[in-house]
């Protein structure tokens, strides 16, 4: 079905940037349909009722929101895996997974992605200094807790690379888009990921630009 294969997206969205590195990683190849999902277009809609993205067409089969198109991804092309092989890192990559979609999420991108993304995108005014400083706080301690990971680990979740690190350089690098990630403090999160960013499936995020929204100067450099 790869023919027919459809990734509708926000290319500033971090769920839509994990299923785009999946399906890079998995050589699979899809069309892009970029959407502006805060105007709720129909098409959207029609195939997510929740009107967010990212939503995937396979042929006649339509999958809603990230975790079940990287779940069906997973199950139906296997390799290369991106679970890990051992159930213990399968567990781990899910809980990772979970914790910068849930958490990160919430505490990070919530507050910078916020007031410099979406208030740009729906004409809500200048940013809030409070909230961006809030959001600052939270992301050095998230930084932080990877640095602890990446310092004992070859990869966030084990010996290998798995959509736990798709989750976390995706959320990163809507964040480094702006320029707010402080690299330079943290050299082991930086190394992991400068490798991240050097895999083929990376390339398309680093072309990434959004009219009106500049990225930062190094954003797609790949020795930042």
């Amino acid at each position: 079905m790869s023919e027919t294969r459809i990734l509708f997206h926000f290319p500033l969205d971090p769920a839509s940037r994990q299923v785009r590195l999946a399906l890079g990683e998995k050589r699979l190849a899809f069309t892009e349909q970029p959407v502006r999902y805060w105007e709720r277009p129909a098409e959207l809609v029609s195939l997510n009722a929740s009107g967010l993205t990212p939503v995937m067409r396979d042929g006649d089969l339509v999958l809603c929101e990230s975790r079940a198109i990287l779940d069906y991804l997973e199950e139906t092309f296997p390799e290369p895996a991106l679970l890990g092989r051992a159930p213990s890192e399968r567990a781990e990559a899910r809980r990772l997974l979970q914790w910068f979609d849930r958490k990160f999420d919430y505490e990070v991108g919530g507050y910078l992605l916020h007031e410099k993304m979406e208030k740009r995108l729906l004409g809500l005014g200048a940013p809030d200094l409070a909230s961006l400083r809030q959001g600052r706080e939270a992301l050095r301690a998230h930084m932080i807790y990877i640095e602890g990971l990446v310092s004992q680990r070859d990869w966030l979740a084990g010996s290998r690379m798995s959509l736990a690190d798709f989750a976390a350089a995706a959320h990163l690098s809507v964040i480094d888009y702006f320029g707010d990630v402080p690299w330079n403090d943290f050299p082991g999160v930086k190394t992991w990921y400068m490798k991240l960013k050097s895999r083929p499936a990376f390339r398309p995020i680093l072309a990434d630009r959004w009219p009106g929204l500049a990225p930062a100067a190094h954003y797609d450099d790949l020795d930042f």
